[in-house]
Parts: structure tokens; C-alpha cells; sequence
């Protein structure tokens, strides 16, 4: 049986627009915030979902898609870190996957701690200041030290541990219900509120996707840097069928707002941290399908609109500058986004992000983004793009090994994957969607990639890139701790930063 939202929720959505930052009472606002997902739905033209996200869709049409957002890094904790302060990962020193996590079992100690600069507070605590009641039913992963109580009123009780980092010391808060009524545990019913609902995405399993809306293995066709073996159909065909189950969560989200009479004043974000985990490519990597994800703002302001498809490049940092705008909370000057529905808006000439050490693998890319070109910058062309990392033993990389080895891969694949990586990429991404084709060796395009290479180069210069400094000898310890008894790490021998440490 197939179920869909009633049209009146998003009537009631839509018809909240008159309520306005400034009157008595401020717009309720709700990070719907799923793990991992790419913008595979109906509403950004997905082939293989149209129809098949009604929720999302609809949700869509009665406020503003962005079709073209992107996060500031292709892994969690470094683009969490990034969306929940406002300010690029690389500026505050939270660039490397997972760091100020290793703990001797109940604190993190001090040296290992990574501290915001001074001054700054992240979006929840800004929100606090501006009267607002915070909660988290889900998933924080940001990579610095904080007591997660300064941020949230309520949350996950597992995770209300000073120094624990959030998400790293709880429990798993996906097994029961997305919603818990956070919003009505706020003592005062008449005061706004600020949340983030973490959704599976993604990671989803297939309980959550309705019935009779399952995709079979073979169903979805693979993108040609993939292998074709079961391994790889099944693992592609599963983040379809996961952003089929988030949709099944987002419409009880909505339904639950309707029947608590939250729906009408409350604005609503949806976005994911980055794109598809079901893949070798795309999480952790700097193409399209690792940093492109999905953007819909609706509801509670009028300056939001209905049915409102915006192409412009939108950067995750401009979500909590936005929030906090559209809150009426202060805006630090140290933000680096800005308010998409601002009279002073302008739109970005490009978008960078960024992929440093993800848990033991270390790497350094660098991408910029304009309205054409995606461009590349990898640091460490001699690490193949297949080089240890935590998903070796998953069998999608088992098969490509084993292809590997057999001389059975296609000649792009073999490169790709085993071979030396070009120090620089640039990629026509409307003629060359799957970015295949290398033009930063073509001199048809040599002032393209001199015109990306500067824009790189002087952003690096202006923000003062952490990334480009030697990570830390006391966080390398700490991540050759925390991995050392892995089989994983056992076996590599790519990343010679950890020698140090052997034998300790």
C-alpha cells in the first residue's frame, strides 16, 4: 500500500508564509538532516525515484529548490563541523575526518582537545541567545571539543557528556522514532524553537522504503567508473532504495508537525552532509556525487515563496547563515555564508570544498565549482584513489581488487582506480555528467584551468587553509591508536605519517 501525504499539510505549510521574523512570535526552525544522501528524487528530475518521493517532492513545491548545493567536504564530521558553525572546516582547524575523538574511555583528554577560535559559538548556541529552545535527536560528529549540553537543551541522553564529541559516545539513535515529540518537551509551547532531526538517508535499510517500492538489484544502471558485478549493482541500487525510505521518514516528520500544530510556524531546511556512501567515488572524494547534495527551505516566511526553483551555486555555509537570519539571531561577521533570501544576496562565481584525512587514509583534495567547470587539485597524485581505507573489506572493493588483479577492468576503471592520479582535473560537468573526461591536459581549456588553479590558489592565500600545514603529531597518534589493532591498517603501508608511531 502506498502512502502519501494529504495535500493539506503542505496547504498549511505554504499559508505559514505570513508569519514574519519580528511579530510576536518567531518562525520555528527544523534541520531535516539525513546521512549521506545525493539529490537522486523525484523533484531534481531523478529518473529512476520520479514518483517515488512524494514527501520530498512536495515539500519542494511548497517552498524554494536549490538545484545546485554543495557541501564543504564529502565526509560527515568535516562538513558537520563546517554547517554547524557557519565557517569552512579548513578555517577552524576541523578538516581531518574524525579528530578530537580519541579518548582513554571518558574524556577526551586535554592535548588531544581541537577548541573553535575564540569568539566563535556555533548556530545552536546563537539560536539560544536569540530565545530559542535547541534540541538534536540525532547525530552531532562535530570535530572539536564542546559540552553538548551548551548547544542543545535536549537531545539524545547517551551523548550528554562533556568532551564526548556527540554522536561518538551514544548509543545508536536510529532504531526508534525519527520525531520523539522533541519539539513539545519544550517547557514553554509559545517559545520558537530551533532542531535537527538526523535521518538514516543514505545509510538507510530497506525496512524504511514502502511497499511495493523496493528497487531490485539490476534496476538502476551504473555509471561507468563502477565494475559491473553484483557487488556494485547491489550496492548503487541500495541508495535509491534508501532516499525512497528517507522520504517514507521525512513525510512522518511532516505528519507528526501537522498533529502537534507545529507545521504552520515552522520553517523547514532539508539537506544531506554529502553525497551517496554507497560508492567508491563519491563519499569522501571531491567529484559531484561526494559534495552535490539535496537543498529544500519551505515554510514560515514570506520571503521563502512556493514552488520556487533557484540554479544559482549554493553553498552549504550559506544553510546557517540563513538560519540564523531568518531567526532574527545575531550574525557574526566571521560567517562565511550568506542569506539566500537576503535583498542583498549575491550569487557565488564558485564553491569550494575540501577532503582531508578520512579516518586513517590521509589525503589532501581540494575542488573548486563554477557554473561549468568542477576542478580538482589532488596533493598526493602517488596515493591511488584505491588506497587503504576503512571500506576494504566491503565487497565492492574486494571485487574491484579482484578485477584488479585479473586484468578485467576497463582501461578508464584501471587508471582510475590503480593508477597514478593527475595532479589537477577539470571537468565541462553538463557535457560530461560522470566526469570521465580530463580536460586539464587539453589546450582547448588551458585558460579554464588557469582561471580555476587562481581561484584556488587565492582562496587559499585568503582564508588561510589549515589543510595545507602537516596535521598535527598529536593527532596522528591519536588516529594511529584508535587504528593500529584494524585489520584495515595492519595491512597498508601508504601512509608513511604513522612510521613515528610504530613501535611505541
Amino acid at each position: 500500500m502506498k502512502i502519501r501525504i494529504p495535500l493539506v499539510f503542505f496547504v498549511a505549510l505554504a499559508s505559514a508564509c505570513s508569519v514574519l521574523v519580528g511579530e510576536a512570535r518567531k518562525p520555528n526552525i527544523l534541520w531535516i538532516f539525513p546521512e549521506d544522501m545525493s539529490p537522486f528524487l523525484g523533484c531534481y528530475g531523478d529518473p529512476i525515484n520520479a514518483g517515488h518521493t512524494p514527501a520530498i517532492d512536495r515539500l519542494a513545491a511548497s517552498g524554494v529548490r536549490f538545484e545546485r548545493a554543495y557541501v564543504s567536504a564529502p565526509v560527515c564530521s568535516a562538513s558537520r563541523s563546517a554547517i554547524i558553525t557557519g565557517v569552512m572546516q579548513t578555517t577552524t582547524g576541523t578538516q581531518e575526518h574524525r579528530s578530537s575523538r580519541w579518548t582513554d574511555g571518558e574524556v577526551v583528554p586535554a592535548h588531544v582537545r581541537i577548541h573553535l577560535p575564540e569568539g566563535m559559538k556555533t548556530i545552536p548556541e546563537l539560536m539560544k541567545e536569540a530565545g530559542y529552545f535547541t534540541f538534536n535527536n540525532g547525530k552531532d560528529d562535530y570535530n572539536f571539543h564542546y559540552d553538548r549540553r551548551a548547544l542543545y537543551d535536549i537531545g539524545t541522553e547517551e551523548s550528554y557528556v562533556e568532551g564526548m564529541n556527540g554522536w561518538q559516545g551514544n548509543k545508536s539513535p536510529h532504531g526508534a522514532s525519527v520525531v520523539h515529540d522533541v519539539w513539545s518537551s519544550r517547557p514553554d509551547k509559545d517559545q520558537p524553537w530551533f532542531g535537527q532531526l538526523t535521518l538514516r538517508g543514505g545509510k538507510g535499510n530497506n525496512r524504511f522504503v514502502r511497499e511495493g517500492e523496493l528497487l531490485a538489484d539490476k534496476a538502476v544502471p551504473l555509471p561507468p567508473y563502477f565494475p559491473d558485478t553484483p557487488a556494485h549493482r547491489k550496492a548503487w541500487t541500495a541508495h535509491y532504495n534508501a532516499v525512497r525510505g528517507t522520504d517514507a521518514e521525512v513525510e512522518t516528520v511532516m505528519s507528526q508537525l501537522e498533529a502537534d500544530g507545529e507545521l504552520e510556524n515552522t520553517i523547514v531546511f532539508f539537506f544531506s552532509d554529502h553525497g551517496s556512501n554507497h560508492s567508491l567515488r563519491h563519499k569522501q572524494f571531491c567529484y559531484e556525487g561526494g559534495v552535490h547534495v539535496p537543498l529544500i527551505v519551505a515554510g514560515g516566511h514570506a520571503a521563502i515563496g512556493e514552488g520556487v526553483v533557484r540554479s544559482e551555486l549554493v553553498s552549504g555555509l550559506d544553510i546557517s547563515a540563513t538560519t540564523l537570519a531568518l531567526a532574527g539571531a545575531k550574525m557574526p561577521d566571521y560567517l562565511d555564508g550568506q542569506n539566500l533570501f537576503s535583498p542583498e544576496y549575491e550569487e557565488r562565481e564558485f564553491v569550494i570544498s575540501a577532503r582531508d584525512r578520512c579516518d586513517f587514509t590521509i589525503d589532501q583534495i581540494r575542488t573548486v565549482r563554477t557554473d561549468t567547470y568542477r576542478y580538482i587539485r589532488n596533493y598526493f597524485p602517488e596515493r591511488t584513489l584505491s588506497q587503504p581505507q576503512y571500506r576494504d573489506k566491503s565487497k565492492v572493493v574486494l571485487d574491484m581488487r579482484r578485477l584488479h588483479a585479473a586484468g578485467a577492468l576497463t582501461d578508464y576503471q584501471e587508471e582510475h582506480w590503480f593508477g597514478l592520479r593527475p595532479e589537477e582535473e577539470l571537468y565541462d560537468i553538463e557535457k560530461d555528467p560522470h566526469q570521465v573526461n580530463n580536460l586539464a591536459k587539453s589546450p582547448e581549456f588551458a585558460a579554464q584551468l588557469e582561471r580555476h588553479r587562481k581561484i584556488l590558489e587565492d582562496w587559499i592565500a585568503e582564508t588561510g587553509d589549515l589543510g595545507q600545514a602537516d596535521e598535527a603529531d598529536v593527532q596522528l597518534e591519536a588516529t594511529y591508536n584508535l587504528w593500529k589493532d584494524r585489520e584495515q591498517f595492519r595491512d597498508q603501508d601508504t601512509n608513511p605519517e604513522y612510521d613515528k608511531f610504530r613501535g611505541k
